[in-house]
Formats: structure tokens, sequence, C-alpha cells
């Protein structure tokens, strides 16, 4: 394991922000302040001090881990993915960004470890998961407010716990708030082979709706059409066959969707939208492509389509805690009924982050990177 050269600490706490300082009780300018202790109570954790590419500015650090109070849970980590949301965070492109230094990583499960003399909801034993952003999960154990943490079951497949804040959280939603589906309806997606898409067509298929699923041609794209299909997708067609007059057939045997959820932009969202019925909606969740979503007049005149977004921070913020934690009991409903899976998933070691990281930024790669801490 690499190891730095100076002291400092590092806690958690309630809310999107979280504090590191040095022994001298100064916050430091870069992650470059940070270095080893013979303290047993130091964790490992992956930092970054300013905003760049991921591969150059995150760092495997020993922090400090700072005392329980009355109100907080000290938790061991057990598992982390790296989400397109972490990356946006560390180059300085994303809607929230934690001040820095910062622990990367926004979702996970850990452990409790132990709790303060004030918490009542989590004891000792419990899987918990983080119910804010901008906390830092890519590190072996942290000490969290318990408002902080929703409990889930200890049964759960390890790669679904650690990766269910996010991504299945944002697809129900995306399916549940913007039109009212009913069974036999179909929903439209772009990105199908991402996180959300996967878990999109897991809960549709539950919902007896039915996928029409958009992927990106690849080499391999006979292996992930059957892939998402044994998930549960009904259809899986590339960008290009999206743009061709044959698409219309597939509307000979499903409904026309009401719904379209795009990832991408550009080119990719302009066709879901000219696939929607009259009066569907589109909901933007990510723009993968970098280019804005553009909608012809004929289609906003003529079929009168709604453009709407979507971000999952700020549902939280609209709604309260409790509401959040039924949508995470909700969620592990499904994964104990064997209707929700975690998506493709590679385990790797903390300490080989690098590897990790790369990873998640190629593309075509379907399989998601998650930091295993033990």
């Amino acid at each position: 394991m690499w190891v730095c050269t100076s002291l400092c600490r590092i806690r958690a706490v309630a809310g999107p922000r979280h504090w590191l300082s040095l022994a001298s009780g100064h916050r430091g300018p870069a992650a470059s302040s940070y270095s080893a202790s013979a303290d047993p109570s130091q964790v490992r954790a992956l930092v970054y001090g300013h905003h760049g590419d991921p591969a150059k500015v995150v760092e495997l650090k020993n922090l400090e881990l700072a005392a329980v109070g009355g109100s907080d849970v000290r938790v061991k980590m057990l598992a982390a993915p790296i989400n397109p949301a972490d990356i946006n965070m560390i180059q300085g492109n994303y809607g929230f960004l934690p001040k820095l230094p910062a622990v990367g990583g926004n979702e996970g499960v850990g452990q409790v470890v132990s709790a303060g003399s004030h918490v009542t909801g989590v004891k000792p034993g419990d899987w918990v998961v983080l119910a804010e952003p901008g906390l830092g999960t890519w590190r072996t154990e942290a000490v969290f407010s318990e408002k902080v943490l929703v409990s889930v079951p200890s049964d759960l497949p390890l790669q679904s716990a650690a990766t269910l804040t996010v991504n299945p959280c944002t697809a129900y939603r995306m399916l549940m708030d913007f039109e009212q589906l009913h069974p036999g309806d179909s929903v439209i997606q772009n990105a199908s082979n991402s996180g959300v898409g996967q878990a999109v067509i897991q809960i549709a298929a539950a919902l007896g709706l039915r996928t029409i699923n958009v992927v990106r041609d690849r080499p391999d794209i006979q292996k992930l059409t059957e892939r998402l299909k044994n998930l549960g997708a009904e259809h899986v067609i590339t960008e290009e066959e999206l743009r061709k007059p044959e698409m219309k057939n597939i509307f000979k045997t499903i409904p026309q969707p009401r719904l379209a959820l795009n990832c991408v932009g550009g080119k990719s969202s302009t066709e879901l939208l000219r696939q929607l019925a009259p009066g569907g909606t589109l909901v933007t969740y990510g723009g993968m492509a970098k280019q804005p979503v553009t909608a012809s007049v004929s289609l906003l005149i003529f079929k009168d389509v709604r453009l709407r977004g979507f971000w999952l921070s700020q549902w939280k913020k609209d709604h309260s805690a409790e509401q959040f934690k039924e949508l995470i009991l909700t969620l592990c409903s499904f994964i104990q009924r064997g209707q929700l899976t975690a998506p493709t998933c590679s385990e790797v070691p903390l300490q080989d982050y690098q590897r990790a990281l790369e990873a998640s930024m190629k593309p075509f790669v379907s399989s998601k990177q998650i930091l295993t801490m033990c």
C-alpha cells in the first residue's frame, strides 16, 4: 500500500459536506497534505485534493478515523462502486462538488462497527447505505452521523447492496414519477447497458412494462443483446437501427412508448423523441454525448411531447428521509424476490484503484467497477 508523509484527520458528518483537517486543526489545501501515522485508528481512503483526471489526482492515503460522538456511527465499508457521477465530481463537472480535499465515492455498503450513545436506529453488525452524496465511500472505515444512514438487509448480495442507492433509485423514480404507466405499456431508453439502463429493464419487467432498449453498436453486440434480454428486455436495438424506417415495425406488436429515458443527448435523444406516442415524455438524466437535446418544432406542436429532467440528488432534497428509506426498502424487496440484480460488475481491491478508474472510463465497458475493502 502506498503511504504518504504528514498527519491529518477525516470525518464524515450529516449533510452533503464532510471535513478534512490537519493535526493543527486547519483545513489542508490539497491531498498532498496527508500522511501516515502509527495510530491504529487509521484507515485507507482514495483522496483527491484538486479536480482533474481521476487517474492522476486520486491517491490512496492513510487517514485517522475520528472519534465516535453520541449521534455517530462507525462503519466498516465493505464495497463501493465507481459511477459516472463519481468521475464527474473528481473532474469538477457535476452539479454538486464536495469541499476539497475529498474522499471519492457517493455510494456503497458498510457494516456498523460501533455506535454512539444516542444512536437508536442501527446497531453493530447491521448493513447500512448512505442517504446523501458527497460523504466519501472509497475508504475502509468512516464515522458517519446516524441520520445519513439507512439500514438494509444483510442477506442482500454484496454487489446489489453496494450499487443500491444511485442507479436503481434513479430507474424506479423515472418509471414512477413522469407518466402513469400500466402493465403492457412500453418504455424506450438509450444507454440501456448502463447501470441505470439495466435497472430500468428489470424494474419495468417486474411492473409488467415492455422495454425498447437502445445501445451503441459494438463487436460483441449479440452477447450484449442476449444479456439484456435475459434481464427482461423485450427489444434491443442499436442507435443505427433506431434511425431506420423499419423501426416502426416494432410498434405492430407493442404500443408506442409514452416514456423515453435519455442518458446520451444529441441525435440519440432526438430519435427517442421521434418514437414517443403523442403527449409522451422524454426524461433526461445524463449526457454521455455531451450534446444538447434537440426537439423539432413539429414534435412539440403536433405531438405535444414533453421534455423533463431528473437528478436523484434533487429528488432527495424535495423529499423526506423517510420517503428515501421507503424507496430503498421497495428496491430491497425487488432484490429479495429475484426481480432486481446488480449490474454486471468487476470487483477490484481498493489498492488496485488505478486499474478500476481506468476501466470505468473506457468506452464499451459494460462491467461496473466495484472497489472491495477487505
